[in-house]
């Protein structure tokens, strides 16, 4: 008798990170509106991360988030007007805008930080802290293999 094969066997591999990345978007907005932050607009736990954990650069997240620099705009201004993110003249250099949280900014990023940690803990009771470990090595090769400029898009 042929065992059949396990779920994720037969899954295409971008079909498998798009199902896995649900359990942390779905977990931080159930956390974010608990804690009152249910008008974080799509993307956008990702800048209050990314603000908190290096004080990135809106160039970097720009570049990260995969969107152009309009849609990237408007997710700062939705961001700034529901006093997540501070907006000013880069002091370093005055042609470039800088971003930072605000206490909401700061206490939303604090929220998302907490509930990523909770499903890192759901997953390591379902595989081993090894296969966690695989599954990053894995995840920053592709990383790396995705990186440098976008193929040129077709009309």
């Amino acid at each position: 008798m042929v065992a059949e094969p396990a779920r994720y066997e037969t899954v295409a591999f971008p079909a498998l990170l798009r199902q896995a990345r649900r359990a942390y978007a779905r977990a931080t907005m159930a956390a974010l509106a608990e804690a009152g932050c249910d008008d974080v607009p799509r993307n956008g736990s990702y800048v209050l991360a990314a603000s908190a954990r290096d004080g990135a650069q809106l160039s970097h997240i720009i570049r990260e988030l995969g969107v152009s620099k309009q849609a990237a705009g408007q997710l700062i201004d939705t961001l700034v007007s529901r006093g997540y993110l501070d907006r000013s003249v880069d002091p370093r250099d005055r042609r470039r805008l800088a971003i930072s949280l605000t206490e909401r900014g700061a206490a939303a990023a604090a929220v998302i930080s907490a509930a990523v940690s909770e499903v890192d803990t759901r997953l390591r009771e379902h595989v081993s802290a090894e296969h966690v470990a695989s599954a990053r090595a894995v995840l920053a090769a592709l990383t790396d293999l995705g990186a440098g400029p976008d193929p040129p898009v077709r009309a």
